[in-house]
């Protein structure tokens, strides 16, 4: 995990914050709940009527539970400044933003008694926890995998250079229009990732803490990759296809699309390269102006049930915030946290929020400024 330091501003606007207090007990559930969530995160059985843990909760709470789907956390934090949500479940790079945005509240974990089963390594984490308060409770976490077609890679590429760097493939053919990468600038901290460890004259310590040097060495990364690129994908179902039937290669990519195409027998795998990953971390916060808060209280405790943790990760692809999860039988009888990187957490950089002022430099290129500069790269979009 990584210590976030705050700036001058973000401690101002935290101190000054005059959003209620937490809710002290639950009263009758108000009938329904509205959630943003990741593709794949709430599952009602449609897809698969064997992974299905909203129809037992509604049933039981009397709470029909509504979803919207984001590809990205910037449409997360778009979403929920829009308001009408009552939840999000937001990864790293998001939950900060809204917590300094002062759109998601504090959470009173008296009210989530199953909170005491949650990994020790998340219960305090920094990307939820501010100030000494809650604001939401852990739900799932892991990598972004190196996904490779195991006929064009009969042996797992050992590092993320596969994506970044013109080569040969095991094939015989270049990866030029052959890779793809991630439609967000948290991607740019891959390839500072990536060069960490291929250059490390260059001196960087934390791939979201970059300095002005820094930084343009791995803009200047990105802008070469743009020559190999595919696309940039943010859409699961696109990126599925793409590796389907486009001849892609390799990608960044997170376990839900691995796991769905090898259960349509796709020939892909998914690997931790020797560089290690970026990953996320995702938290179920509670909208600041949540119209359903005894219905988000109650999702909050039956997320973290065993059964809902253990059969989401291996649906997802993921690892469950529960650590007791891991020795729960599934639906697909797999051993999904360790095929997942269960004990590989000290190799997986969490998605944050990049900061002007940072722990490991004098001073970092901030969020905005990647934004920019990557949609630039991206060609516009």
């Amino acid at each position: 995990m990584h210590a976030r330091t705050l700036s001058i501003a973000v401690a101002a606007a935290l101190a000054g914050n005059t959003l209620a207090a937490p809710l002290q007990a639950l009263g009758k559930p108000e009938g329904k709940l509205n959630i943003i969530a990741w593709p794949g995160y709430i599952e009602r059985g449609e897809t698969d009527k064997n992974y299905d843990w909203v129809s037992g909760f509604e049933k039981a709470t009397g709470c029909k539970v509504n979803v919207k789907t984001a590809a990205t956390s910037d449409e997360m934090v778009s979403l929920m400044n829009q308001g009408g949500y009552d939840l999000v479940t937001a990864s790293g790079d998001a939950s900060l933003r809204l917590i300094y945005g002062k759109k998601v509240q504090e959470v009173n974990l008296k009210l989530v008694p199953a909170y005491a089963t949650v990994d020790s390594r998340l219960q305090h984490a920094p990307w939820h926890k501010v100030d000494g308060k809650h604001y939401g409770v852990p739900y799932q976490w892991g990598a972004n995998f190196l996904a490779y077609n195991t006929k064009i890679f009969p042996k797992a590429p050992d590092s993320w250079g596969v994506v970044f760097d013109e080569q040969k493939l095991p094939d015989g053919k270049t990866n030029k229009g052959r890779v793809q990468a991630y439609d967000g600038a948290i991607y740019v901290a891959d390839a500072a990732l990536y060069l960490m460890h291929k250059n490390p004259a260059l001196g960087i310590k934390d791939p979201y803490e970059l300095t002005e040097t820094q930084y343009a060495e791995v803009l200047k990364l990105l802008r070469a990759q743009k020559q190999l690129i595919h696309r940039y994908w943010h859409d699961v179902t696109v990126q599925m296809n793409d590796f389907k039937n486009e001849g892609v290669a390799a990608s960044s990519a997170w376990g839900y699309q691995i796991n769905a195409l090898q259960a349509e027998k796709f020939p892909i795998e998914g690997v931790i390269p020797k560089e290690g990953a970026t990953g996320w971390a995702d938290t179920t916060m509670l909208h600041a102006d949540a119209k359903n808060p005894v219905c988000a209280y109650k999702w909050m405790e039956h997320s973290l049930n065993r059964k809902l943790q253990s059969s989401l990760a291996e649906w997802f692809g993921s690892n469950p915030a529960v650590p007791a999860a891991c020795k729960d039988k599934v639906p697909g009888g797999s051993d999904f946290c360790k095929s997942n990187g269960f004990d590989r957490i000290a190799q997986i950089r969490f998605w944050k929020t990049p900061q002007a002022k940072c722990s490991t430099q004098a001073s970092c290129v901030p969020y905005s400024r990647w934004t920019a500069d990557y949609i630039a790269i991206m060609g516009g979009r």
